[in-house]
C-alpha cells in the first residue's frame, strides 16, 4: 500500500541536497517508500554481501562505474538501503560524493535518529488512522476529519500499524510475522551488543512489554534480570534507538508541586499488548508521537510529546508541546462520559488550547476537534483522524 511518506520524500530527493536520513522500525515500510519515491534511481543494500563488499572496497569509485557523470545528465538518485548499521556509514556516503560528476541526492535507511547539520531527519512510524483513510494533511496542522472504513479502525487496533499483519488481517499471519520480527530485532541486538549480555537484554525487552504505559522503575527492572540500574537505562536506550519501544517524559514547566517522575514507555507494536485499556492508551500515544514527529520533520515547528502528573496524583496521559509552549492535552478515558477534573484542572493551568478526553466507546462525529475550546469528549476515530 502506498504511505504519505513517499510525496515527502520524493519532494526531497528530486529538490533538496541534503542527505535524507529516513529512520524506523524494522519493516514499517522505509525501504518500499524510499525506492518509490527516488523513481529511477541506484540501490545499494549494506545487508546484500556484494553490495557491501563493492562499498568497502572501493566507495569512491563506484560512481564513476555506475555512469554518474556521463555527459547530458543532470542529477541521480542513490539510495543506501540499512546503512547505518554499519558505525562508518558516513565516511563512504562521502567517499561516494567525492566521485561523482553530476548533483546526487541521496537516501539513507537505518534505525539511528542521529543526523549531522548537512542532512534532514524523516522518522516513519506504522500505520495510523489518518493514514489508513488517506487523510490530506494541511501543512498548518491538524487535517479536518474523516471517517474510517467500517473495520479498519478496529484492524488496526487489533493487528497494529505495521503494513504486512494489518493488511493480512490474520491472527495465525501476525504470529509468524512477529515470531520473524523478534528474530529480526534479536540480530540486530547481537550486532550492538556483546554475545552474553543479548539473552537478558531479551528478557528484558519482554518485560517491557508488560509496561506500557507506566512510569519506569529501573531498579527493579535491574533486579529482575540480574544487572545493574545503569545497564538497564542504558539496554532501554538501545531498544528506543531500535524503535521496539519510546519514552514519554513528564512536563514540569508551570505544574506546582510537579514530581519528577521516570518516563513512561509504550511500545511501537502495540498489538503485542494483550490487556485493552493498555492497548488503547498505547494506540493514542503512538498516534500522537507520530504526529509531533510529522510536524517537526516538516518544518510546522518543534514538537514534544509528554504527560503530566503532580504530588497531589492529578495527571493526564499527555500533553503535545509546540515551540516550549504546551498546546493540547489528551487524556484517554475509560467508558465513562465524565470529563476528567485532572483534565479540566491543567487545561485552566498551562491555558492550553484544546483538552481531549477520548473515548473508544463513542463511535465516529462529523467535529474538527480543534475548534474545542473548552475541556471535551471526543470520540477517538475523530481525534485520530485529525492527526499525521
Amino acid at each position: 500500500m502506498q504511505r504519505r511518506y513517499e510525496k515527502l520524500l520524493s519532494r526531497h530527493l528530486w529538490q533538496s541536497q541534503q542527505i535524507a536520513i529516513v529512520v524506523g522500525p524494522r519493516q514499517v515500510g522505509k525501504t518500499a517508500s524510499v525506492r518509490l519515491a527516488a523513481g529511477d534511481h541506484v540501490y545499494f543494500s549494506w545487508e546484500r554481501l556484494e553490495d557491501r563488499r563493492r562499498l568497502l572496497a572501493a566507495a569512491g569509485a563506484l560512481a564513476a562505474d555506475l555512469g554518474l557523470g556521463r555527459p547530458g545528465q543532470d542529477s541521480a538518485r542513490v539510495i543506501f538501503d540499512g546503512m547505518q548499521s554499519h558505525r562508518r556509514w558516513q565516511r563512504l556516503v562521502e567517499e561516494f560524493l567525492r566521485g561523482c560528476a553530476v548533483p546526487v541526492h541521496i537516501a539513507v535507511t537505518g534505525t539511528t535518529e542521529q543526523v549531522s547539520p548537512h542532512q534532514s531527519l524523516y522518522r516513519m512510524h506504522p500505520l495510523s488512522v489518518a493514514e489508513l483513510i488517506g487523510t490530506q494533511i494541511d501543512v498548518r496542522g491538524p487535517a479536518r476529519p474523516l471517517r474510517p472504513p467500517a473495520d479498519g479502525f478496529a484492524q488496526l487496533l487489533r493487528f497494529g500499524g505495521f503494513p504486512e499483519p494489518f493488511l493480512r488481517a490474520s491472527t495465525r499471519f501476525s504470529n509468524r510475522w512477529r515470531q520473524q520480527h523478534n528474530q529480526l530485532f534479536r540480530q540486530d541486538l547481537r550486532e550492538r551488543m556483546q554475545i552474553q549480555q543479548v539473552d537478558q537484554a531479551e528478557v528484558l525487552r519482554e518485560l517491557l512489554a508488560g509496561l506500557a504505559g507506566q512510569p519506569l522503575n529501573y531498579s527493579s527492572l535491574a533486579q529482575q534480570i540480574g544487572t545493574s540500574v545503569d545497564t538497564v537505562r542504558r539496554w532501554i536506550d538501545l531498544l528506543e534507538r531500535q524503535f521496539f519501544c519510546f519514552t514519554v517524559r513528564p512536563w514540569l514547566n508551570g505544574v506546582p508541586k510537579s514530581l519528577r517522575q521516570q518516563p513512561k514507555l509504550y511500545l511501537y507494536d502495540w498489538s503485542q499488548i494483550s490487556a485493552a485499556p493498555e492497548r488503547r492508551q498505547n494506540l493514542v500515544a503512538s498516534h500522537l508521537l507520530k504526529a509531533v514527529h510529522w510536524w517537526t520533520d516538516v518544518g510546522l515547528g518543534t514538537f514534544q510529546l509528554c504527560y503530566l502528573r503532580d504530588k497531589t496524583k492529578r495527571a493526564v496521559d499527555f500533553v503535545v508541546i509546540r515551540d516550549g509552549q504546551p498546546w493540547f492535552l489528551v487524556q484517554v478515558g475509560s467508558s465513562g462520559r465524565q470529563i476528567s477534573a485532572a483534565l479540566r484542572y491543567f487545561h485552566g493551568l498551562l491555558a492550553t488550547s484544546h483538552a481531549f478526553q477520548v473515548s473508544f466507546d463513542l463511535g465516529y462525529l462529523e467535529q474538527d476537534c480543534f475548534t474545542l475550546r473548552d475541556a471535551a469528549l471526543v470520540p477517538a476515530t475523530t481525534l485520530l483522524s485529525q492527526l499525521a
